[in-house]
């Protein structure tokens, strides 16, 4: 059974109240709690900071014996080399999730850290953005 971990960064605890426009009315525990039931062969955990270095914390200690993280490291992707450096130094694949276009937002959110060490970026699609990545797990 593939053991993946979605990790997310600052201000997602407010998912389904903080700009319901941009990111929908579901909370993440509801959608993890989806997920886990949509693919109960896989065991599916999550883990959220506004702490950046709680961020770089998990993503080592995860960072070598999983298959796979899902890491929405929101505001800290475009600022956080720190984060880049956790990620380009662990063993596990890592697949780059955002719920909006980061492109279709300000200019700063158009830099990632992250992604040049990613094994794929998913973005714009909402939640749905982290099933796809799920998936992209599944196929390997």
């Amino acid at each position: 059974m593939k053991q993946l971990i979605i990790i997310n960064g600052p201000n997602l605890n407010l998912l389904g109240k903080r700009e319901t426009n941009i990111y929908g009315n579901l909370t993440f525990t509801e959608f993890h709690e989806q997920a886990i039931k949509k693919y109960p062969n896989i065991t599916l955990e999550h883990f959220q900071s506004n702490i950046e270095g709680e961020l770089i914390d998990k993503i080592q200690e995860v960072g070598f014996t999983y298959d796979g993280i899902i890491l929405n490291a929101a505001a800290y992707t475009h600022t956080s080399v720190g984060i880049g450096d956790a990620v380009k130094a662990i063993t596990t694949p890592v697949v780059e999730v955002h719920i909006s276009n980061t492109f279709s937002r300000e200019e700063f959110r158009h830099q990632s850290y992250i992604s040049p060490n990613a094994k794929g970026v998913i973005l714009g699609f909402g939640l749905q953005s982290y099933e796809l990545a799920i998936q992209s797990f599944l196929e390997d």
